[in-house]
């Protein structure tokens, strides 16, 4: 393993030469550099896998840590709100690959692979950390070999993704994919809410809403919203509109009352007020730091990246 782990961190550190997330030639995939390490930070998790070629971070979730490295992958299915944690520094910096989770990928893959599907786990995890086989390492020593290529990741790229994912798939946390993929697993009804909330965010949306769309009883669909995501519909709703309001802030231009209505709030103190619980500073303060960060080794992605671990910026959707 040592061997292989030392390659995909060689070849990372050629791909990812800038600090933050990098789009790359390959659509659904970015890669990361981090070279200094940061606390624990309110953060959102997009569906990914992630694989890490060096150095390592936590993700906090409902009160369990996951903790991933050069030995062991993470699998989030579900956009998912959480606590991110970098353990870097600038002579060791955090090396990333991160692999967007597509459901029509995964339904052709399931299709493909014509074989009965395992039984289906009864509490399906939205987010676990599971250790690197030689497979899955040796599939990821190979995607990002193509990476360094424009014609490489233009012929094999989307066949490469396939082989990593697919050894993903067969794996441990094949489950949760597979049930992402279903379409009428409760996994999958919530996630398919999960989608719906992204997409109107700053609309008025109650937890009936919620539970008539996931075709559920509102006990129910409380009950699994919470197994998937560890969080109740209503604070899930909550932490997209805070997290979208912050992008708006930082990246857009808007002040505090501005954005608190963008994203849905009829009061700019309540927005004000929920906004410090979580972030721990004002909205103003929030911004400012975010701004600063950003302008620091920011260079343009090699297209527009794809959807990545955790929202930063409209451009860099992912910090991995």
């Amino acid at each position: 393993m040592g061997g292989r782990m030392e390659r995909l961190a060689s070849l990372l550190d050629e791909v990812a030469v800038n600090e933050g997330p990098q789009g790359t030639f390959i659509e659904g995939v970015e890669v990361s550099r981090r070279s200094d390490s940061s606390p624990r930070t309110p953060v959102f998790y997009q569906p990914n896998i992630v694989i890490v070629g060096q150095g390592r971070k936590r993700c906090y979730v409902g009160g369990e840590v996951y903790e991933y490295d050069p030995l062991h992958y993470l699998v989030v299915s579900v956009p998912l709100p959480a606590e991110g944690e970098w353990i870097a520094s600038p002579e060791e910096p955090v090396l990333i690959l991160a692999i967007n989770v597509d459901p029509i990928m995964l339904g052709e893959m399931i299709l493909d692979l014509d074989e009965p599907q395992p039984p289906a786990s009864p509490k399906p995890r939205a987010i676990a950390t599971t250790p690197m086989g030689e497979d899955l390492s040796q599939a990821a020593i190979r995607l990002v070999e193509c990476l360094k290529s424009p014609r490489d990741s233009r012929i094999l790229g989307r066949q490469t993704v396939r082989e990593v994912v697919y050894r993903v798939l067969c794996g441990e946390q094949g489950g949760a994919l597979r049930a992402l993929a279903s379409r009428d697993d409760h996994f999958a009804r919530v996630a398919r809410v999960l989608k719906h909330i992204h997409a109107d965010y700053a609309k008025p949306l109650s937890v009936v809403d919620m539970a008539r769309r996931a075709g559920m009883s509102v006990s129910a669909f409380n009950h699994h919203f919470r197994l998937v995501t560890a969080s109740s519909p209503l604070q899930y709703l909550k932490r997209v509109r805070l997290d979208q309001a912050k992008r708006l802030m930082a990246h857009d231009g808007y002040n505090a009352s501005t954005a608190a209505r963008a994203v849905g709030y009829e009061s700019p103190s309540q927005f004000s007020r929920e906004f410090k619980r979580l972030y721990g500073m004002t909205p103003v303060e929030v911004a400012g730091q975010m701004r600063s960060r950003l302008t620091v080794g920011w260079a343009p992605p090699l297209q527009a990246p794809p959807v990545g671990i955790c929202r930063t910026s409209p451009r860099f959707k992912g910090d991995n």
